[in-house]
């Protein structure tokens, strides 16, 4: 009788230290993931054409008229970039270019080294850099500037470097149409007085409210995007993740991805 009392009573322990269901993560570690409801995934690009020598060798703005002195053996602005081919992303026809971009608008395309343009009079932050045809930024010293000018009447009358740490929008940008170019759309920007690193500042990029820390500067195709209106926050951060007090920071831009265009019947 009492071995039969004792066998009852070490069956009764032994069921309830085993009462935690098998999927339990009581003592795992949480994991981040991406929002299901979005369906965005985020790929770096592949390894581009480089222009090591591509050069932007100073610049004037004097009555609405830029001049930028653009050196390079292999780069020519116009022309289109030798692996275009590889690239599955919007391409511009008409080739290489300037992407010129004032405090934290959209940037303007130019395709030649002198072109007419309107900057209000006031302080602002002035960046331009060399693009690929497919508007990939050259990510060089040489191949951008970027100032923080006095204007007057279309005019520059003081400037300076930037000294603080940037974050500035390139792409995406504007309207994108048909199944090349809405299938993978590249996402690219330009950091100034500061790297990026898993264990350093970060860039916080939160595309249609699906938030994702990028680490590494290079350009990246995001793939799943609905069609219509999208919406990206790209915001510099610290270690911690904590937004850094810097000129515009964030920044945010909407653009929009259409189907192909009905043919006419």
């Amino acid at each position: 009788m009492k071995a039969n009392i004792l066998f009852l009573f070490l069956l009764l322990f032994f069921l309830a230290c085993n009462t935690t269901p098998n999927n339990s993560t009581a003592d795992q570690e949480p994991k981040a993931e991406a929002s299901s409801d979005s369906g965005v995934s985020i790929e770096p690009f592949a390894n581009s054409y480089a222009f090591s020598d591509a050069k932007i060798n100073g610049f004037s703005f004097k009555n609405g008229k830029f001049n930028f002195n653009v050196e390079g053996e292999k780069y020519k602005l116009g022309e289109q970039t030798p692996d275009v081919e590889q690239k599955v992303c919007a391409n511009s026809g008409k080739g290489q270019h300037i992407h010129l971009i004032v405090d934290n608008a959209p940037y303007a395309a130019k395709y030649t080294a002198d072109f007419d343009y309107s900057i209000g009079d006031g302080e602002h932050y002035l960046l331009a850099f060399l693009s690929r045809s497919y508007h990939e930024s050259i990510k060089t010293n040489d191949a951008h500037v970027a100032k923080k000018v006095s204007i007057k009447g279309n005019t520059i009358t003081a400037s300076e470097d930037i000294n603080e740490p940037m974050v500035f929008y390139s792409r995406p940008k504007g309207t994108y149409t048909g199944a090349n170019d809405t299938k993978r759309v590249m996402l690219d920007f330009y950091l100034k007085n500061t790297t990026i690193s898993p264990t350093g500042n970060k860039v916080k990029a939160d595309i249609n409210g699906q938030v994702l820390l990028i680490d590494k500067w290079q350009p990246y195709y995001l793939d799943g995007l609905p069609m219509g209106e999208n919406t990206i926050t790209l915001t510099l951060v610290d270690k911690d993740g904590e937004k850094i007090d810097t000129p515009l920071n964030p920044v945010t831009r909407t653009f929009t991805l259409m189907p192909e265009k009905p043919t006419a019947q």
